[in-house]
């Protein structure tokens, strides 16, 4: 079984707890995870339902304003609604099975949960994986995955319905659910009814193009990296001329119109895995692109 990530377990910190946030500090060795007797799989991962959306309070632990593992500080937000994230995702079994979550709550491999760095705990996010068309609803109720380029940590059965368990990490997208809104029931599911009312950051991603609703068998999205977003063409040109010629790809800047604005966005791509976003992400951060991010066409 792969173990795709590390794993910092928030409940188990509490010396920062009167100053609001706390530090977790990688050991000096590694420290094995626990040996736990793992239940087999179930035979029909796709028959095991998705989460099912409810309210849910604010959970006690695991939700300081603010955080740091391995020399970074991460916030956590104060809502969920209207997130919007692509990236990398991957998952977490056996050597995790029965450890506490950063909830309190036990890890169950074979529920649709995941673990996520900043979104509050609990939250309901719909994950598609943009290279098959898979969708799923899982329940966050963990931290993490503290790993480059990985947005989200997925339980399983929940990687297995994704069919990502072979290569490990898959190219998804992620969306809130709202829970306080009465959602609108599709043919294939309970989708959240549209919000206005959320933080700017969160309405700019939500303004970014719309979650892509193809089944399996059907053509999966073209996906590239932006490397910068400008309001001046000005800019982007120079950001694409700075990198042309430096082995990441071909690179061009798209013109949109987002939010009643003109922007200027410098894409690469496109990008066909997981092993090539990695090697041009990495490229980029040598060059101090440090917010290069997935995107769609």
């Amino acid at each position: 079984m792969l173990k795709s990530s590390v794993r910092v377990s928030l409940s188990l910190i509490a010396a920062a707890a009167l100053a609001g946030c706390f530090t977790a500090r990688p050991p000096m060795e590694p420290v094995p995870a626990p040996v736990v007797e793992v239940p087999p799989p179930p035979q029909m991962p796709d028959a095991i339902p998705d989460a099912i959306p409810r309210h849910e309070p604010r959970s006690r632990s695991g939700n300081p304003p603010f955080y740091d593992v391995f020399g970074r500080r991460y916030f956590v937000l104060s809502s969920s609604v209207g997130y919007v994230e692509r990236g990398v995702a991957s998952w977490y079994g056996p050597g995790f099975h029965k450890v506490r979550t950063s909830t309190g709550e036990t890890y169950d491999m074979y529920a649709m949960t995941a673990a996520h760095k900043t979104l509050p705990l609990p939250a309901y996010v719909r994950v598609t994986n943009l290279q098959n068309g898979r969708s799923v609803v899982v329940r966050v109720n963990d931290r993490g995955p503290f790993v480059s380029n990985r947005i989200i940590d997925l339980s399983y059965t929940a990687a297995a319905k994704l069919n990502m368990l072979h290569n490990g990490t898959a190219m998804v997208e992620i969306r809130s659910i709202d829970t306080s809104l009465p959602p609108i029931v599709t043919a294939s599911a309970a989708i959240p009814a549209p919000h206005s009312d959320m933080p700017a950051s969160q309405a700019a991603a939500a303004a970014a193009p719309p979650g892509v609703a193809v089944s399996p068998g059907t053509a999966p999205p073209v996906l590239f990296i932006q490397a910068g977003a400008f309001s001046d063409p000005a800019n982007a040109e120079r950001l694409a001329q700075r990198l042309r010629g430096g082995g990441y790809g071909k690179i061009f800047v798209r013109d949109d119109q987002i939010a009643g604005r003109r922007m200027y966005r410098v894409r690469i791509g496109p990008v066909p895995d997981v092993a090539e976003f990695d090697r041009v992400v990495a490229g980029l951060e040598r060059a101090g692109i440090t917010d290069a991010h997935l995107a769609l066409d």
